[in-house]
């Protein structure tokens, strides 16, 4: 893998399987065998020894690098710890690490579908794991709140985010009918699975960021034109559009069944306390405290406009929902780093409006803008805090091709010109 002549397909591949592991350490508890920030450490090392290795072309990317450093040596609240420092900053380091690593990077078609396929294999690592730690079902409690008890004792959001990860992935092969398992009845079951073991968690963000991929991958397979249909070999979108609703909508009935209801309350945004009528229902009840987390970031940001608290203090600063950990980015950025924050996020949504034409081929354009929102989109529930959003959004940078006849009759003429063997 160190090998100069090393292939960057190669090394990318390498980097997405082992990432993609990051939820099962922390699920198993491994700690401190596998470090809880391990995916962090090791997505940072691998990206920057992949930048050092194969040249980028993405240099304004660099810049985000640049923008995040000043808050490193900003410190106004006295409470901030060396691992608070890695929890908060190493996520939008890494994502801008990534923007610079894989911009420009050309992989064929194959090796995206095989990069897809890399990371789908942990997943099925994390439901097993989340099946074998879920007791009866009878026996679980469930509530109008996440529930750790079917996410194998572990936090329901990262778990949920995963398996909505998995699910948006494994759709993408069978909207396609891309080969996965190699049965169509095999994925449609994993798809299945991996939708209702996430939607059994009650944690709405990583299912809801799932959907979100789904939604764009379909939008872009239905505006496209009888020509590009026939040019790229499109399925006809519309004889597929039932069976998946029907999939994923059945799924949603299937977990609200066993949950005596509760699943659709869930995702109406009720609560224990506005169901009994004792709360009032309001966006921040919705968005469990995140509203409130977001505008106590602005708020912070008001007063420290520049140079934001710096990395980590607005958990300790904000007087709305004090002492709880940034879930949305965005605001995390503004109130920590400030007009820098402000800075990075612009170069954030530029590189994003550069992926929306990614590709003439509609399936990989809507794939790549796909990965791009779902990775934006994780960083608004959960912030930064697993490989998602940076992995997510390096690898919607991508400039993927499609191997044509003329390009497999020259590799073939190409290795008929290699001697088998050397004479004697």
């Amino acid at each position: 893998m160190l090998r100069p002549k090393a292939p960057v397909t190669v090394y990318i591949g390498l980097l997405v399987y082992v990432i993609a592991f990051e939820i099962i350490a922390r699920m198993a508890q491994s700690s401190p065998f596998i470090p809880y920030e391990m995916g962090k450490y090791l997505l940072f090392l691998l990206l920057v020894g992949g930048i050092l290795k194969y040249k980028t072309t993405a240099w304004p990317a660099f810049w985000m690098v640049v923008l995040l450093i000043p808050s490193l040596f900003i410190e106004k609240s006295g409470e901030v710890s060396f691992l608070d420092v890695i929890f908060n900053f190493m996520g939008p380091m890494n994502t801008a690490l990534a923007i610079l690593f894989f911009k420009g990077k050309r992989v064929s078609k194959f090796m995206m579908l095989h990069y897809l396929r890399l990371m789908i294999y942990p997943m099925v690592a994390v439901f097993s794991f989340a099946i074998f730690r879920t007791p009866d079902i009878q026996d679980v409690e469930f509530n109008l709140s996440a529930n750790s008890a079917v996410a194998g004792g572990f936090g329901s959001n990262q778990v949920s985010t995963g398996l909505g990860l998995a699910a948006f992935f494994v759709f993408i092969f069978w909207i396609n009918k891309w080969r996965l398992s190699g049965y169509r009845m095999l994925d449609t079951a994993l798809l299945m699975l991996f939708t209702i073991q996430g939607l059994l968690t009650f944690s709405r963000g990583g299912m809801m960021t799932g959907f979100l991929g789904i939604f764009v991958v379909l939008y872009y397979l239905r505006k496209a034109n009888a020509k590009e249909i026939i040019k790229y070999r499109l399925v006809r979108i519309g004889k597929y559009l039932i069976p998946a609703f029907l999939l994923i909508i059945g799924s949603f009935f299937i977990v609200n069944r066993l949950t005596d209801g509760l699943l659709i309350l869930r995702y109406q945004g009720e609560t224990a306390g506005t169901y009994a009528g004792i709360k009032e229902k309001s966006l921040n009840i919705i968005t469990s405290g995140r509203l409130d987390i977001f505008l106590g970031d602005l708020e912070l940001w008001a007063d420290h406009p520049v140079t934001g608290v710096g990395v980590a203090a607005s958990r300790y600063m904000r007087d709305r929902m004090k002492g709880v950990v940034a879930h949305v980015e965005l605001s995390r950025l503004f109130a920590e780093h400030g007009l820098f924050g402000l800075a990075y996020f612009i170069l954030l949504s530029y590189y994003g409006f550069k992926v929306l034409r990614s590709s003439l081929n509609p399936a990989i354009a809507g794939l790549l803008f796909a990965m791009y929102a779902v990775g934006l989109f994780t960083s608004f529930h959960a912030a930064m805090r697993t490989f998602v959003s940076p992995l997510m959004i390096g690898l919607s940078m991508l400039t993927v091709f499609e191997r044509t006849n003329s390009n497999i009759a020259k590799k073939k003429e190409a290795e008929e010109k290699i001697p088998l063997s050397s004479p004697n």
